[in-house]
């Protein structure tokens, strides 16, 4: 009761209308994640396969699977920490990499099908592409592209560590980064398209607009945006050294989180908007159905923005977020921190919903990284 007449006064204090009031999300369940206990979560986020089964790693290697209904289904043991956030297949196969070296694929009953050994670290979260290929950086400074059967299928060597994530656009481009400052483009085929060089190492992962723009962050403390060519269209200084991956909107707009603050922009680069209160650095920010903009803070909260200086809706957390939130097809948005899953709904009306060719972190809630893919 307490957390609904806040979330009421935030919205009488920022003015906004009734249709506003009642796209407020309210807590379904939340599913307490210390179990076995010291099983820490990581800064990996959630993914939501088609079935409404949530996925999410821990500190200590495990994979868990969670029902729609917030219950245990499984869970699977790698080698060392999982920090690549899963991305789930057309036929359900979740794939994710792991601090042992190697990149695994587990069935929907959480069995193993099989890994495939790297020479390092493997903390970029994977793409998947229309064909099944499946791509993914590693530690050891190389791109790899897989077959859906666990076999090699090429590998792009750069002169940096690669923990960015992919991203695939609609002719099947890969475009990620490295610590060796440039960001790249190749065809699907694992030959050079282009690169693009920065000032600093590309942690972050970018992100495709709808006219193929692609948004993407360099430690150099800019934010890019590149013709599908590889030519800079503008670039931006947001005054901090960054790994935030950005999101695009249904309005063309891009939003980030570089550090404790907001940044949005238009299409064209210029300053939209920013929010005055504080909110945490790197992780991704999630476009609701209504353009609604869901943001952690740096002190155990999860808000709501809808175009005003203030929240219309906030939850307090029992810890910062651990993870990027993720909205699922039918618009359950999830959030994970060190304690627990939250799952939260709301009427947001019939779908489809204004929200944008890249709302979220990893583009979709089963984070295929892909443009147009569900």
């Amino acid at each position: 009761m307490k957390r609904i007449l806040c979330g009421l006064w935030l919205w009488l204090a920022a003015g906004l209308g009734a249709g506003a009031a009642t796209n407020q999300p309210s807590l379904l369940w939340k599913l307490d994640l210390v179990e076995p206990a010291q099983d820490l979560t990581t800064s990996a986020t959630p993914a939501v396969a088609d079935d409404g089964t949530i996925y999410y790693a821990s500190f200590f290697g495990r994979l868990h699977a969670v029902t729609p209904d917030g219950k245990k289904k499984w869970t699977f043991q790698a080698g060392r920490e999982i920090a690549s956030s899963p991305a789930i297949g057309d036929d359900g196969t979740i794939y994710f990499g792991s601090r042992d070296w190697s990149f695994y694929a587990l069935t929907p009953a959480g069995r193993l099908k099989w890994t495939f050994k790297t020479g390092a670290w493997v903390d970029s979260s994977p793409a998947l592409a229309a064909d099944g290929t499946i791509y993914f950086g590693s530690w050891d400074n190389n791109f790899y592209a897989l077959n859906p059967d666990g076999s090699k299928k090429w590998t792009y060597a750069t002169a940096g560590v690669v923990d960015s994530s992919p991203a695939i656009a609609a002719d099947g481009t890969i475009y990620f980064g490295s610590h060796d400052n440039n960001f790249y483009a190749l065809k699907p085929d694992g030959t050079l398209r282009w690169k693009f060089a920065t000032g600093g190492p590309i942690p972050s992962s970018p992100a495709i607009g709808t006219n193929g723009t692609i948004y993407f962050t360099s430690m150099d403390h800019c934010i890019y945006a590149l013709t599908p060519d590889g030519k800079q269209i503008w670039q931006r200084n947001i005054r901090n050294i960054t790994s935030s991956s950005p999101v695009v909107d249904a309005n063309g707009d891009i939003h980030l989180s570089p550090n404790s603050y907001s940044v949005s922009l238009r299409p064209d680069g210029h300053k939209r908007q920013g929010y005055p209160e504080a909110v945490a650095d790197d992780i991704t920010p999630l476009v609701g159905p209504g353009l609604e903009l869901f943001y952690s803070q740096p002190w155990r909260a999860f808000v709501a923005y809808a175009d005003k200086d203030m929240p219309f809706w906030r939850f307090d957390t029992t810890a910062n977020l651990a993870g990027s939130p993720v909205m699922s097809k039918d618009g359950i948005i999830y959030i994970i921190d060190g304690r627990y899953l939250y799952a939260f709904g709301a009427d947001w009306g019939p779908p489809p919903w204004r929200t944008g060719p890249w709302p979220m972190f990893r583009a979709n809630p089963r984070h295929t990284g892909r443009v147009g893919s569900p």
